[in-house]
């Protein structure tokens, strides 16, 4: 098959840790063929989906993971396969390159689904379970927040659209900093806020549970640096091996039919404790820590799937 990345600089990957660098990689060795482009050389260009990018071949070192032809511009629709795989910020950019690979469809199969992963951003599609979910506000309104605080003292505020743990913040029932960074947020961004309760939890570590297909494949335990409330790995925050509990797998039982009905190949969510607070569909991380963990091959798990879904 032919294979194409929409995906951030692939020559500065961490070959350890980058999940897509690892599916291009499993994709290599079964004998596709590989085509990387970012996502600002997507186009619509007169009826055609276009990408200007490379043929490449990947290779486990460190300094040069991807070994890069002549730029060329391709029809997509000429590829088998897409991967919608480029970083957040889920801003209007983002928004509309899922509107141009939407114009891929019944040609090329683009996975995640571009309209899903529109309509299903991490923080948005959680709202869906609230039973499975702590209490939780998405507002720009300061007294609705202010409110949403009193009511439960200690709370996490953030961006809606944010990513990696960046601009998130612990507001415990003593600080006074609520209107402030409201007035920073609102200052240079008009997207609303999202705050929910206070997990203390979060000291045993975030879980980010795998799916591939609607189903649950592992998990790893991302544990906060000492003096952090954030466990991505972004900010320090150190994988450890864990297993899936019965409360991971009725959270995933519950979510798993509605990812796999609307084309989440490969999903990412996050459980503080015995509740679900993301459901990480733009570019999910975790794959490799997965397979040092657990000992299996999980990018061969999602191309089998995706096989699967072309036959």
């Amino acid at each position: 098959m032919k294979i194409a990345f929409q995906m951030d600089p692939i020559t500065e990957v961490n070959i350890d840790a980058d999940s897509s660098f690892r599916m291009a990689e499993e994709a290599q060795k079964r004998g596709h063929e590989l085509f990387y482009y970012g996502p600002d050389q997507l186009a619509y260009d007169e009826g055609r989906i276009t990408a200007r990018g490379h043929w490449m071949t990947v290779r486990r070192v460190a300094d040069t993971p991807a070994v890069l032809g002549d730029a060329v511009v391709v029809d997509l629709a000429d590829m088998d396969v897409v991967w919608l795989r480029q970083d957040p910020p889920f801003d209007m950019h983002y928004i509309t390159t899922t509107h141009l690979l939407d114009r891929l469809e019944g040609q090329t199969l683009v996975v995640n689904n571009p309209f899903w992963v529109r309509n299903y951003p991490e923080k948005l599609l959680v709202l869906n379970f609230p039973d499975l979910t702590p209490p939780t506000t998405i507002a720009r309104d300061l007294q609705t927040i202010k409110s949403f605080k009193e009511r439960h003292g200690d709370v996490i505020l953030k961006p809606l659209y944010g990513n990696g743990g960046a601009g998130v913040f612990r507001l415990t029932p003593e600080d006074k900093n609520l209107t402030s960074l409201h007035e920073l947020f609102t200052g240079f961004s008009r997207e609303p806020l999202i705050v929910q309760k206070f997990l203390p939890d979060v000291s045993n570590g975030d879980k980010r549970v795998i799916l591939v297909d609607g189903e649950p494949v592992g998990a790893i335990n991302r544990v906060p640096a000492k003096g952090e409330v954030r466990s991505n790995m972004h900010v320090g925050g150190r994988p450890e091996k864990v297993e899936l509990t019965a409360r991971d797998r009725e959270i995933c039982a519950r979510i798993g039919p509605v990812l796999r009905d609307h084309g989440q190949v490969f999903v990412g969510i996050d459980v503080i404790g015995d509740y679900l607070t993301e459901i990480n569909v733009t570019s999910p991380t975790g794959i490799q820590e997965l397979e040092r963990f657990d000992g299996v091959n999980i990018a061969e798990k999602i191309w089998e799937a995706i096989e699967g879904k072309l036959k």
